[in-house]
């Protein structure tokens, strides 16, 4: 990596997190790893130093997660503790909350999940149903939500409900510290084709109550407060997926170096060796737009990093695809055995399309922001 595009610090970072990842392996001990990578200060590099963070931003976060993912032992709760959560708090919390919290998600002692995607309202914020409402001594919110990584390891959930605004009467977007153990705070696994050492849940919250100190932030800041978490999610999940194809398709080369049909390698063929070029070109196109995304949220440009953000998850999410399909089918029938681990990537390397955002959902979002087209909804 040149260090036109990074320094010395974030090329020696991406150093040190590649050993990590060399030394956990794809069949790494997930706590094993997180214990590690925390003891180091990877997992809150992002964090405010004053917390005990590292005092980076999404670009050092990103480096970690494509990192551990190109070694083949990805993070995912990176993408919701450290990039989503504690961003959040560091940005909008109270000191309280800060002092409670941004320690524990930087050392790794404390974890904390996400819950934004509702069963009716999909992609579509404006319609989400979980509500909040002001009671004497804080807050009740009731609802549901599906899809939320990790809750059965996380201290806490920080949910995405709705509060009317007194003056209109509308409602609007708000954020809450929900912790594991509230009374009428449920959780379900779901059961997923996926796998990921990580679980998938649906959220039942029955009438919880939960103090003042709960809401994060301004009551009245909303979908401020809410898109400086989801732009960190889509970087975070542009490294996620840049690192699984920069795995897979390692893993193809070394075999179409190895591997010999008619006395050549079959990388010495171009119908082999072409395709894995245009996989390597895309990936590095992918981590150029993630880059400029965190360069422009680390510098304070929520605009101009929410168009970047989408853009670079957009573009990661089809590279990611296409690197991990050429990759097994460049090992034919051994790209689906378990000895080779590839199999498994077919169906992950979907997850970078679907979420946290379809890419359908990127594409109006470009046509309609970037290019000022009219809406079709």
């Amino acid at each position: 990596m040149s260090t036109f595009i990074e320094s010395e610090e974030r090329t020696a970072l991406r150093a040190a997190v590649a050993a990590l990842g060399k030394r956990h392996g794809r069949d790494h001990d997930r706590e094993a790893l997180w214990a590690e990578a925390a003891k180091l200060g990877y997992l809150g590099v992002n964090l405010p130093e004053e917390y005990g963070g590292g005092g980076g931003g999404m670009a050092e976060l990103s480096i970690v997660l494509e990192e551990l993912g190109a070694a083949g032992c990805p993070l995912l709760m990176m993408v919701v503790s450290p990039a989503i959560c504690g961003t959040v708090i560091a940005r909008f919390g109270t000191e309280e909350q800060r002092q409670a919290w941004l320690p524990g998600l930087a050392d790794g002692t404390r974890t904390m999940a996400f819950g934004i995607t509702e069963p009716d309202a999909g992609s579509n914020s404006h319609r989400i149903t979980t509500t909040a409402r002001r009671t004497e001594g804080g807050w009740v919110l009731s609802g549901r939500k599906v899809f939320v990584s990790g809750v059965d390891i996380a201290d806490a959930t920080l949910i995405v409900g709705r509060t009317e605004d007194a003056r209109t009467g509308k409602l609007k977007p708000c954020l809450f510290i929900v912790p594991r153990d509230a009374p009428g705070f449920g959780r379900s696994q779901i059961d997923m084709e996926l796998h990921a050492q990580e679980k998938q849940f649906e959220l039942v919250l029955d009438d919880v109550e939960l103090p003042e100190s709960a809401l994060v932030g301004e009551e009245d800041a909303g979908l401020l407060q809410l898109f400086a978490g989801l732009n960190p999610e889509r970087i975070m999940t542009a490294a996620f997926a840049i690192g699984m194809g920069r795995y897979a398709l390692a893993r193809a080369v070394d075999y179409a170096k190895d591997r010999q049909v008619w006395k050549a390698p079959i990388g010495a063929h171009q119908a082999i060796a072409h395709p894995l070029a245009q996989a390597h070109i895309e990936l590095e196109l992918a981590r150029l737009m993630m880059q400029k995304a965190s360069a422009l949220y680390d510098a304070g440009d929520d605009l101009g990093a929410g168009e970047a953000a989408n853009m670079a998850k957009y573009a990661a999410g089809e590279a990611c695809v296409k690197a991990v399909d050429q990759s097994v089918h460049t090992l034919g029938g051994n790209g689906l055995t378990r000895e080779y681990g590839l199999a498994s990537l077919v169906t992950a390397a979907r997850v970078a399309r679907i979420a946290p955002v379809s890419r359908e959902m990127i594409l109006n979002f470009v046509s309609h922001q970037s290019l000022g087209l009219p809406k079709s909804y």
